[in-house]
């Protein structure tokens, strides 16, 4: 089908995807104004596909998020006299075909949609605009489009402090300004049915959905938590952080509505350093870092080390010990602590996703591509880009990533950022009558078993032969480590985002 040969309707459809929002959304703003211009309607659709999810392991919680923001969603449209149409396929080599008959069955001029990093995302627009579908992808994941933020060679930077200074000069130069929401299109349209996604789904009930909701969490975090945030971020037991993740994850929240949020709290964030905003500021430009980085190497999309010198390393893949971290069940406190909370919960605090990720990798020898995948599968704040980037810096295998020899010291992690014990003695019970200093200093018993009659686990492995395993194992990586050192005492700050504190290391 070739839709140059239809006349044009002045119709528009606006196909949400990582977007499911009315507020800031460019693409839909664009099929409203396309729609006026031309004296036609406005169409919603969401496209489901099931087969593809699991294919890239999303989680059933997050699924279950994204089913009830698409049901508020829906009523939001109907308000505005936009109806919201649910297209139910398998996989993203259906929506072609399936894509041309619906802009022919309804007389569309052209499809708006927001641009999304993943190789087989980019694939599948590709192949949409072969079947002669009119696209118009808006860019509106980052702040600032992948591949704009380059060095002075016009190559995407692979260290991230000189990223973020170049990204923050190029976002000194425009003001930083939210879209509205979409005026009234027609007659609000009557309620719409219920929808539901036909795929596994896990209750996310304990998140609630709707963007005013998730604009109140930021506003609210902005003006009550970020200046403490430095202080505070760290410690799991600490309700310190934004929680916002899994809105920024699904498209219930834009970035530049949490930059704009941040500015108008601490407006020299983007200038200085010593900004009290700068270090949460600094968390969204990792985020669009790894974006970037998901667009210049397409081969990230398909698990590849970003690093091919760690195609060298000899995992040693043990299931029982792989099982036994995914059950917290490793005998380290903070470990299994963390792993409980995202079993039960579908989150888990950013420093227990570092310290988590480099037991794995580093202590168990398990390659980062197992748990990057579990995680994948459990998380409510899913996201291909931060999941892989978070995973390979752990390993020491990414774009500038934490070196080979750095392995987290899991007790020492668990004395400095649970110190009372509080976080471990919520996600475990059995240790509640332990006294904190054998928390702390958990001896190594048998490592036979992991739980005899409801006990603590044993420790699956003892810290310094694992460390000296690591570091004879991951040597094969030494030539990149010591570039990253070089580079890194070449700057005037570390550039990794953790403190290289000796007692969280070694």
């Amino acid at each position: 089908m070739n839709n140059d040969s239809v006349i044009a309707t002045g119709n528009a459809v606006i196909w949400f995807r990582s977007d499911l929002r009315l507020a800031d959304n460019q693409s839909l703003l664009a099929a409203c104004e396309h729609a006026r211009h031309g004296k036609g309607k406005v169409r919603g659709l969401f496209i489901s596909t099931p087969k593809q999810w699991k294919s890239h392991d999303v989680a059933a919680i997050q699924l279950d998020f994204i089913e009830r923001q698409l049901n508020y969603l829906a009523v939001e449209l109907a308000t505005i006299g936009i109806p919201l149409d649910v297209c139910h396929l398998e996989t993203f080599d259906e929506i072609p075909d399936v894509l041309a008959l619906y802009v022919s069955d309804w007389q569309i001029d052209k499809v708006f949609a927001s641009s999304e990093p993943e190789f087989n995302e980019q694939m599948r627009d590709q192949a949409i605009a072969r079947a002669g579908v009119k696209l118009e992808l808006h860019q509106q994941h980052c702040l600032l489009a992948p591949l704009d933020v380059l060095n002075l060679s016009g190559e995407m930077y692979r260290v991230f402090t000189p990223f973020s200074k170049k990204w923050c000069e190029i976002a000194r130069q425009n003001p930083i300004h939210t879209l509205a929401r979409p005026l009234s299109r027609s007659t609000p349209l009557p309620k719409p049915n219920e929808i539901s996604l036909r795929c596994k789904k896990v209750s996310s009930r304990a998140w609630p959905v709707g963007e005013a909701t998730a604009q109140q969490q930021l506003r609210d975090f902005a003006q009550n938590k970020l200046l403490g945030y430095q202080a505070n971020r760290d410690f799991p037991a600490l309700d310190g952080t934004s929680r916002i993740s899994a809105y920024l994850a699904i498209g219930v929240l834009s970035p530049r509505q949490c930059v704009q949020v941040l500015l108008s709290h601490f407006p020299d964030a983007l200038v200085h350093d010593e900004s009290p905003g700068r270090c949460w500021l600094n968390e969204l430009i990792w985020r669009e870092f790894y974006r970037h980085l998901l667009v210049a190497f397409p081969k990230l999309s398909k698990r590849a080390n970003f690093n091919a010198l760690a195609d060298n390393i000899n995992w040693r893949n043990n299931p029982r010990e792989f099982q036994a971290w995914c059950e917290g069940r490793t005998g380290y406190p903070l470990v299994d602590a963390a792993m409980r909370q995202l079993n039960q919960t579908g989150w888990m605090h950013n420093r227990l996703r570092m310290v988590t990720a480099s037991f794995l990798t580093k202590h168990l020898l398990i390659d980062w591509r197992w748990g990057e995948r579990y995680f994948r599968q459990k998380l409510i704040d899913g996201d291909l880009a931060a999941n892989n980037g978070g995973w390979q810096w752990s390993a020491g295998t990414g774009c500038d990533a934490q070196p080979y020899f750095r392995v987290f010291n899991p007790i020492s992690q668990c004395e400095k950022f649970d110190p009372t014990g509080a976080f471990i003695r919520k996600y475990l019970p059995e240790l509640n009558d332990v006294d904190l200093k054998s928390i702390h200093k958990l001896k190594l018993h048998s490592q036979a078993q992991l739980f005899v009659d409801k006990d603590y686990a044993s420790p699956i492995v003892d810290h310094k032969f694992a460390r000296k395993r690591a570091m004879t194992e991951l040597s094969v990586m030494k030539r990149k480590a010591l570039s990253d050192m070089q580079k890194i005492k070449g700057t005037s700050k570390v550039t990794n985002p953790v403190d290289l504190d000796k007692e969280i290391f070694g």
